[in-house]
């Protein structure tokens, strides 16, 4: 019976019977796995997806052949065995078999408690599982008695379907097989697998076993044991374990804990089981190469094993099992790498809100920066500094956040917007910094009144306590329950194997020394992008830079700048020492220079009385300098040619910095990166003017230095025309942030609003400012790639969008032959295990 599964439509579950998980599903696999450890398992039957497929179509195979498999009378469960756990499936029907007669034979046996117990669980669940009646219709109360309970449920069940109770064990069984196949090929549960990362055409196995009641006069009844904690992954014996009496329901049993120093528990009451369990789980951990669960039972003192599951765990405890498994020499260190999801990395590094605790959801969002914080709620940037300096906690809670507004993020535990999406400017500055950040969250804020209104119509005013979190996109009501950040001996072990083994560079984008150091920490290998105007929203600076802004003249404008010159060289010789012997890329002045400047009349007239100019001229100015669309106004290398002594002045900073730098510490090699870029003459325009001030700086100190000077590619006509770029270049670093912008005609700051609605209809198959678009976007990374390396076949490649820390798209980057991706700092141990990953799927 074992060779004919194709005719009889089943295969009966034996140590060399065709079994495999692409087609039977891995619960059918792992029961002949441990029928194959010689583990007490009771027989058992699998029916294939196919077989599935076709039983949710109306087509039915020998149900009575399947059952003489189990013998005379047999009472049956049935599970689903799909090809991945994770993706679910229909809930398991136990009891299989229960009719009239059995009703009688168990109670001559067991007694007419139990045997009304097993009958009425199975009317239950097959009433409401298989023919679908409303489950109130069986709930019944617990004075009722047993035996009456039973008579009413099958009346119920004439009443709903127009016909008796089934009595034959063979139409139940058909019943329940052809239910659970249509389930799972039904449109909601295919949309649900569909979510969980199944694909669309994922198919079904179903297993059918022979129960085991464990309902004799010895020692009797059921449990779970596992031998990790799900939660931390630390190792233990952890279970419980509920004994059988003919006059108690098991379901209500009192449950004893598997294992402790307690009389009561069952390691104490029944050692030789205790012993035998554990040693049969310890078993299945060392030959089925994983943490699991067992499920027991206990039949007149015989161990019987029903199934055998991956223990669920936390990504805390996935990433300590992974790791000890290959220290204990169970699976390689190439196949632990692989086993921990990349992404789970940023739930480590970050306190998060306990999942286990009770939430109080009261906005939901876009999740932008992972981690979790709580603080008291304030709505402008000076508030949130001003809490800081307190040493109070804050949510800075914003419409939409400014570059302005950057000092009250850093000045705050957590960040919440109305609007926004994946590379808002809330939710690049937020992950750069390691802020916890939901965007674009269901709230209304009134600035004026100074509260803000949940999704239920309540509002929170300035000081009301919030929680963030930035991983689930939500924002929680109240101070919920948090727990630390693991950066453990388990995710430096795993994160060493992975650095041994990558072969693509992870680089951090950091625009602070504190940035900095943190990249350090997180063992990046260079900064890959540092972007300078972040260095001038500082309260001196800004003064600085807004005088620069309203001078007058060259020569006015030059003055101002000159005052910026030593703060621009203490920030870079900062810089270049935390990051003593890696590569350091910063990019020139990009953003356009209203943003610098006031956005209202209260802050207008601030300015005004800062300058001492009339409040009138302030005003024009701020109006001459705001442009329809300043993505695409006087921005990047723009404004580097319009006004050259902004660039002169970096170029300056940065290389007297280096030369401080190297005075006490291994020479410094500074890249320089010029920004949005769109034609050959602009990069022969900057390299003239970059090269003439190095020329200057040496002939002043009479130092020398070396630097490499590079293009940010963030225009589709840069990549394009690439060839022609690369032969004043040392490196093209591609900013996916812009260039997907660019390349779709969409404002990364407005998709959020429609994103969701184009993503579920199918228009993108993912956010693409969220998952890089490999097909346009990656076309253009492609195309630049080649036209820049065919021109210049050293060139170094890079991107330094926040698609770098994603691991799909570093699978793209890799796979088209650039030589490092660049991130956000809490984003760096992501892409170091993703790129690590790329190279052990292929050692395996």
């Amino acid at each position: 019976m074992q060779q004919d599964s194709d005719i009889l439509g089943f295969t009966r579950v034996r140590r060399v019977a065709p079994i495999g998980i692409a087609t039977h599903g891995g619960r059918a696999k792992c029961l002949q796995r441990l029928i194959r450890l010689d583990l007490p398992v009771p027989e058992t039957v699998a029916i294939s997806f196919d077989m599935v497929h076709r039983l949710a179509e109306g087509e039915l195979f020998d149900i009575a052949a399947l059952l003489r498999v189990f013998g005379e009378r047999p009472l049956l469960s049935v599970r689903p065995s799909s090809e991945d756990p994770d993706w679910g499936g229909p809930g398991a029907i136990l009891n299989i078999g229960m009719n009239d007669q059995r009703q009688s034979e168990l109670a001559a046996k067991y007694g007419q408690h139990t045997a009304d117990r097993l009958y009425l669980e199975f009317v239950q669940t097959y009433s409401v599982n298989v023919e679908r009646v409303d489950a109130e219709l069986f709930e019944f109360d617990g004075s009722v008695d047993l035996g009456d309970a039973v008579r009413a449920a099958k009346v119920a069940y004439l009443e709903e379907t127009g016909e008796d109770f089934p009595q034959d064990p063979a139409v139940q069984l058909g019943q329940v097989l052809r239910s659970m196949a249509r389930a799972w090929e039904g449109t909601t549960a295919r949309l649900l697998r569909q979510a969980k990362g199944a694909p669309a055409d994922a198919g079904l196995g179903l297993v059918v076993q022979a129960m085991s009641l464990a309902l004799g006069d010895g020692e009797c009844g059921h449990g779970v044991v596992q031998l990790v904690d799900g939660e931390t992954g630390a190792p233990g014996t952890y279970g419980t374990y509920k004994r059988h009496t003919p006059a108690i329901d098991p379901h209500n049993a009192p449950s004893m804990p598997l294992a402790s120093e307690s009389e009561k528990s069952f390691q104490y009451d029944q050692p030789e089981l205790f012993r035998a369990i554990v040693e049969a789980t310890q078993l299945c951990r060392h030959r089925l190469r994983d943490e699991m669960e067992l499920k027991f039972t206990i039949d007149n003192g015989e161990l019987r094993v029903l199934d055998a599951i991956r223990v669920p765990r936390s990504s805390r405890a996935g990433l300590r099992v992974a790791v000890q498994l290959a220290e204990d020499g169970i699976i390689p260190r190439h196949e632990a790498i692989l086993r921990v999801p990349a992404r789970s990395l940023t739930e480590l590094l970050h306190p998060r809100v306990d999942p286990l605790a009770r939430r109080a959801v009261v906005a939901h969002g876009i999740a932008a920066s992972p981690g979790g914080a709580c603080g008291r709620i304030v709505f402008t940037s000076s508030a949130a500094q001003a809490h800081e300096a307190r040493g109070e906690a804050c949510i800075l809670v914003r419409r939409e956040t400014a570059p302005e507004d950057i000092r009250g993020m850093h000045s705050s535990v957590g960040v919440l917007t109305e609007r926004g999406g994946v590379t808002s400017h809330a939710a690049v500055i937020a992950r750069g910094m390691g802020v916890p950040c939901v965007v674009g969250a269901s709230i209304r804020i009134n600035t004026r009144a100074g509260t803000v209104t949940l999704e239920d119509g309540r509002e929170l005013k300035e000081g009301d306590i919030l929680t963030i979190d930035g991983t689930a996109g939500e924002a929680l009501m109240g101070e919920a329950k948090m727990l630390p950040p693991a950066k453990d001996h388990w995710y430096l072990t795993l994160m060493d194997w992975a650095d041994s083994i990558r072969d693509l560079g992870v680089r951090a984008n950091a625009d602070t020394p504190t940035d900095a150091a943190m990249a350090r920490d997180f063992k990046a290998e260079g900064i890959g992008l540092c972007r300078t105007e972040h260095m001038f929203f500082e309260g001196d600076r800004l003064t600085v830079m807004r005088e620069m802004i309203f001078a007058d003249g060259n020569n006015d404008r030059r003055e101002a700048i000159a005052r910026l010159l030593p703060m621009q060289r203490s920030d870079f010789i900062e810089l270049f020492r935390i990051m003593e012997g890696l590569p350091v890329c910063i990019r020139l002045f990009d953003p356009p220079l209203h943003e610098f400047l006031p956005s209202d009349r209260r802050g207008a007239r601030e300015l005004a009385d800062a300058l001492d100019r009339p409040l009138s001229e302030v005003t024009r100015r701020i109006e001459w300098l705001s442009e329809f669309n300043p993505m695409l106004g006087m921005r990047g290398v723009r404004l580097g040619i319009t006004f050259p002594e902004i660039y002169e002045m970096q170029a300056r900073a940065i290389f007297e910095a280096t030369i401080e730098a190297s005075k006490s510490g291994r020479a410094v090699v500074p890249e320089i990166m010029i920004p949005l870029v769109s034609a050959k003459r602009e990069v022969e325009l900057v390299k003239t003017q970059i090269d003439g001030v190095a020329a200057a700086v040496r002939n002043e100190t009479g130092a020398d230095f070396t630097y490499r000077l590079g293009v940010m590619v963030e225009t589709p006509r840069a990549a394009l025309r690439a060839d022609e770029i690369a032969q004043h270049a040392a490196f093209l670093s591609f900013g996916t942030n812009d260039l997907t912008q660019m390349t779709y005609g969409l404002s990364r700051d407005d998709a959020g609003r429609f994103m969701n609605a184009y993503v579920q209809q199918g228009v993108f198959p993912e956010d693409p400012f969220h998952t890089l678009d490999t097909e346009g976007v990656g076309e253009l990374l492609e195309i630049g790639a080649a036209r820049g390396r065919k021109s210049s076949p050293n060139l170094t490649l890079a991107v330094c969008g926040e698609h770098g820390g994603n691991p799909e798209s570093i699978a793209f980057c890799r796979a088209a032959g650039f030589d490092y991706v660049s991130c956000s700092p809490f984003r760096v141990p992501v892409a170091r295990l993703a790129a690590a990953q790329l190279v052990a799927a292929e050692i395996k």
